[in-house]
């Protein structure tokens, strides 16, 4: 590695909801420690305000601002707030969340006070390199698209349409996804300008389907080809809680889902409020039916077996780009603790082998090189 390169990694979902905060960063900080540039996505709102917006549908509270210690905790440089509850609660809990980050020292992307200040980019130099970083949400409920004078997030929506695949009635539909082009255009003039401004310019998505581990909507590869034609140099997913497709666009690199980072969950409760009249076993069972997932007693997590795995993303760059792309994979403890993975271990292969399976549609080529995985095109 070149002496004025830089490492720079990046992780999904954050926002544990159980304290203490500090336990969960014990596995991972020494590897979080020796990164020059952290990056990653809050995926809860922070604040003693706000008023619940009734098709969120949701009930939990903002948390307490204090319990903001976990992105400190991990050494976060930059953060996006672009996920799809950051307005749950309106508009006061978001600027408030934004607030206490930047009072932290952690610069924000993907929302603010307007849509100006949600697409606006967060530029942070080491070692003479800049790196700009936006954020962006796709899966967002009506009114939470931040406005010219209205606090928001940063949009990059796509419209749902079903096609009928075959002529026999009930059949399931081919869905098609389509991007908002004022959306998409929005997000290639952002990164024109971010591009001229910066050597590197990364991409945090807030994106995709949730839970099943191989499914990538069609308007996910749209928006990477665009936002890479018009000159980002790598993407950063996630919304998903599972790990996603890998794919290399002309030698540019797109994590569908990072999966989760940390995170602890009331999720069992809320579904049991969805399914009255249902045992806990009889809810997850029909949401495990819904998505397609396994779901085993010892998962760490209640999204499926499969949301125990997740993803740390490493990029080496310098003046003149990215130079390397890799990831550290990451398997979630009973402890909810993220654990990066080592050569050698079998847990090691399993995770490389999943992540070869969920891309196998999209060809990646993964080499193994002591404990990360180098990702090229085939």
């Amino acid at each position: 590695m070149a002496g004025d390169s830089i490492v720079i990694l990046g992780v999904g979902d954050v926002g544990p909801i159980h304290e203490p905060m500090d336990k969960y960063v014990a596995l991972v900080r020494p590897t979080l420690e020796q990164a020059d540039l952290r990056i990653g996505m809050c995926e809860r709102i922070y604040s003693d305000r706000g008023a619940l917006q009734l098709h969120s549908g949701v009930t939990e509270r903002p948390l307490k601002p204090f319990m903001m210690s976990i992105y400190s905790e991990c050494g976060f440089d930059v953060v996006s707030v672009a996920g799809n509850h950051a307005m749950d609660w309106g508009p006061e809990p978001l600027l408030d969340t934004i607030e206490t980050l930047h009072a932290r020292g952690i610069k924000t992307v993907g929302g603010g006070r307007n849509l100006a200040e949600a697409r606006k980019p967060a530029i942070l130099e080491r070692k003479g390199v800049r790196v700009a970083v936006l954020g962006y949400c796709s899966v967002l409920h009506e009114g939470y698209e931040a406005g010219t004078n209205k606090p928001g997030i940063a949009p990059l929506r796509a419209r749902t349409f079903y096609e009928q695949a075959e002529h026999q009635p009930g059949n399931p539909p081919n869905i098609i996804t389509v991007p908002y082009p004022e959306d998409v255009a929005g997000m290639v003039d952002d990164i024109r300008a971010a591009k001229k401004n910066a050597d590197v310019v990364i991409l945090s998505l807030h994106w995709g389907i949730h839970f099943i581990p191989r499914v990538i909507a069609d308007y996910q590869p749209a928006i990477a080809e665009t936002a890479f034609a018009a000159g980002a140099d790598m993407i950063m997913g996630h919304h998903a809680h599972v790990p996603k497709a890998i794919a290399v666009h002309n030698g540019k690199v797109c994590f569908h889902s990072l999966s989760h980072f940390i995170m602890s969950t009331n999720f069992k409760s809320r579904l049991a409020s969805r399914h009255p009249g249902k045992t806990m076993e009889q809810a997850l069972k029909a949401f495990a039916r819904k998505y397609g997932v396994e779901i085993r007693n010892d998962d760490p997590l209640p999204w499926g077996t499969h949301s125990k795995h997740s993803l740390i993303a490493k990029a080496v760059a310098g003046k003149k780009g990215i130079e390397k792309v890799s990831f550290l994979p990451v398997l979630i403890d009973q402890d909810l603790r993220p654990e990066i993975l080592r050569k050698g271990d079998a847990r090691f292969d399993e995770s490389v082998n999943f992540m070869e399976w969920v891309s196998e549609d999209f060809n990646p080529r993964f080499q193994v090189e002591g404990d990360e995985v180098v990702i090229t095109s085939v």
